[in-house]
C-alpha cells in the first residue's frame, strides 16, 4: 500500500475509535442512569450490540455507504480525491476526540458533514451541492431529535397507562430525614435507626428508594419484566447505533480500494468497540447522570423511541446522528418528569452548534496541508 491509502485507512480506524469512544455508551445511557446496571456491566452490553449491530450494517444499511461518498454532493473527481478524504477523516476524529476528552457527547455524523463542507469549499468553493446538504443531510439532523423529544414526552404518559392497564404499578416509599443514633449496620452497610417514638428508618443509596414495579404480567413479576425490557431496549438502542455509524466511516475509506467492503467494516467495528471500551467513561457520567434523573420505566420508553427512528432512518438512508436522537429522548424525558437538567443540555446543544464549525475548519486545515504534500 502506498502513502495516501496507509493514511486514510490510519484515519479512518482513528475516527472509528473515536466514534466508540464518545458514542459506544450512549446506547445504554438509561441503564447506567436508573441504576438498572452498574458502569461496567452496562458497558459491556453496549460493547456486544454495537459490534452486532456493526457487523449487521453490510445487509441493512448500504445506502449510507453511498450518501457519505458524497454523491450529487462533491464533484466526482473529489468525491476520489485521496488527500481530500484523508482530510475529510482526520477533520472529524480530531473533533470528536476532543470532545470526549471533555465529556461531551457530540455526532460523529454531523462531524464528518462538517469536515466534508469545509474540506469541499477549500477545494471547490461554491460547487458543492448545497441543496442535497440541506436535503439529505442538515434536515435529518435538525428533524430527528426534534421528533425523539416530542415522541419521548407524549409517549411516556401513555406507556404509564398501559403498565398500570395491564395490572402492574409502582411501590411508593417514604423517606424521612431524622437525627438520631445508628441501632444497628448490616454487613452490607445499611445503617438501620430507631427513633424515639419507634419508627424504623432505613437509610441506603438513593436507588433502594427508587420506584420498583410491582404486580405480575403472564405470570412474571413486573420488575423482572421491566428490567429484562429495559436491558432488550438499550441492546436495540446500541445496535441501531453500530448500524447506522458503520456504514458513514467506511464509505470515506472505501476510496482506497485497498480492502473491499467486510474487512473494512470488520476493521471499524473491532475499533469503535475497543475506543468504548477505553475511553466512555466522561461521555457515560453525562449522558447518564446528567441530562436528567430517571427511573426504569422512563429509561425503556428513551430507548423504544431511539431505536425505533435510528433503525428506521438507517434503512431508508437517512444520515440521523444517534447521539441527537437519544439525547433528544432523553430531553423529552426530562420534560415529561420534570427534572431536566437545564444548564447541561444547553451546554450539549451549544456543542451541537459548534461541532459543524469546528470539524469544517479542522478538515479544511488538514485538506491545505494535504494538498500541498
Amino acid at each position: 500500500m502506498s502513502f495516501w491509502p496507509i493514511t486514510i485507512l490510519g484515519a479512518m480506524l482513528f475516527v472509528a475509535y473515536a466514534n466508540g469512544a464518545n458514542d459506544n455508551f450512549k446506547g445504554v445511557a438509561t441503564l447506567f442512569g436508573s441504576d438498572t446496571a452498574d458502569y461496567r456491566r452496562a458497558l459491556c452490553w453496549a460493547t456486544i450490540t454495537t459490534f452486532a449491530g456493526s457487523l449487521a450494517a453490510l445487509f441493512l444499511a448500504t445506502k449510507l455507504v453511498a450518501v457519505f461518498q458524497g454523491s450529487d454532493l462533491l464533484p466526482p473527481h473529489l468525491g476520489q480525491s485521496q488527500p481530500f478524504i484523508a482530510a475529510v477523516i482526520i477533520g472529524a476524529a480530531l473533533t470528536v476526540i476532543l470532545a470526549t476528552k471533555l465529556g461531551i457527547p457530540i455526532s460523529t455524523t454531523h462531524s464528518l458533514t462538517g469536515a466534508l463542507v469545509g474540506s469541499g469549499l477549500v477545494a471547490v468553493g461554491f460547487e458543492l451541492g448545497f441543496r442535497t446538504l440541506a436535503i439529505s443531510f442538515f434536515l435529518p439532523l435538525l428533524v430527528s431529535p426534534l421528533f425523539a423529544a416530542g415522541l419521548a414526552t407524549i409517549g411516556y404518559p401513555l406507556l404509564c397507562r398501559t403498565i398500570q392497564s395491564a395490572g402492574l404499578s409502582k411501590e411508593n416509599c417514604l423517606c424521612v430525614a431524622i437525627t438520631s443514633v445508628p441501632s444497628a449496620l448490616t454487613p452490607s452497610g445499611v445503617i438501620i435507626t430507631e427513633s424515639m417514638s419507634g419508627l424504623r428508618v432505613i437509610i441506603d443509596r438513593q436507588a433502594a428508594c427508587s420506584q420498583p414495579a410491582s404486580g405480575t404480567f403472564l405470570g412474571i413479576r413486573a420488575e423482572k419484566l421491566l428490567g429484562v425490557s429495559h436491558y432488550l431496549s438499550a441492546g436495540a438502542v446500541s445496535f441501531a447505533r453500530g448500524l447506522n455509524d458503520t456504514p458513514k466511516i467506511v464509505a470515506l475509506g472505501l476510496v482506497t480500494s485497498a480492502l473491499d467492503l467486510h474487512w473494512l467494516i470488520a476493521m471499524v467495528a473491532a475499533v469503535m468497540a475497543l475506543g468504548g471500551l477505553l475511553n466512555a467513561k466522561k461521555v457515560a457520567q453525562t449522558v447518564s447522570k446528567r441530562i436528567t434523573t430517571m427511573e426504569p420505566d422512563q429509561g425503556l420508553w428513551a430507548n423504544l423511541v431511539t431505536s425505533f427512528l435510528v433503525i428506521f432512518a438507517s434503512k431508508w438512508g437517512m444520515p440521523v446522528s444517534t447521539t441527537h436522537v437519544s439525547c433528544g429522548a432523553l430531553f423529552g424525558i426530562g420534560l415529561a418528569n420534570g427534572q431536566a437538567h437545564w444548564i447541561v443540555i444547553r451546554t450539549i446543544l451549544l456543542a451541537w452548534v459548534l461541532t459543524l464549525p469546528t470539524a469544517a475548519l479542522l478538515s479544511a486545515a488538514t485538506y491545505v496541508l494535504t494538498r500541498s504534500l
